[in-house]
């Protein structure tokens, strides 16, 4: 009931976002939009833990996702220096790792943040080993044992 609640509560204020207009017909033609959606999810069986995972609302809000946001910054920043500066080395790497996620969910907030960040994009998931590429060694280098493994192995609450 709690993650229907919230994926009902989600769906129609995105909607209010959107919409922009107040009046109470399209508010309730939007109760009505979310509402339906809300039913088809819950036909298709989507709505549970990993496919509306409100669980992890305020954690994921003021923790991490600020600090993901840091980091698609300063990853920005870095690339647009390799594209500029001709001294600094562009050397496409694949590497694999072992993520330490155990859960689904935390696999693929770990496989997204990492295409999210400028210069790196996850190629393969599974739960022994991702494989990324990456615009530098350093970059290519710098992802087994991350600080964003860390972050999203704290945020499903594994370890």
């Amino acid at each position: 009931m709690f993650y229907s609640l919230s994926a009902f509560v989600a769906l129609f204020s995105f909607w209010l976002l959107l919409s922009g207009f107040y009046t109470p017909f399209l508010i309730s033609a939007g109760a009505v939009g979310a509402l339906c959606v809300l039913l088809f999810a819950h036909r298709m069986d989507v709505i549970d833990r990993e496919g509306h995972p409100a669980h992890l609302g305020w954690r994921a809000l003021f923790t991490y996702w600020p600090w993901l946001l840091k980091e698609i910054v300063v990853s920005a920043w870095d690339v647009s220096r390799r594209i500029l500066d001709p001294r600094l080395p562009i050397s496409p790497t694949l590497v694999r790792f072992q993520p330490s996620q155990t859960s689904e969910l935390g696999l693929v907030i770990h496989a997204n943040s990492i295409t999210l960040t400028p210069g790196t994009i996850t190629v393969e998931v599974e739960r022994s080993e991702m494989l990324v590429h990456a615009l530098s060694a350093e970059g290519a280098a710098s992802l087994a044992g991350s600080e964003m493994d860390r972050r999203v192995t704290r945020l499903e609450g594994s370890r």
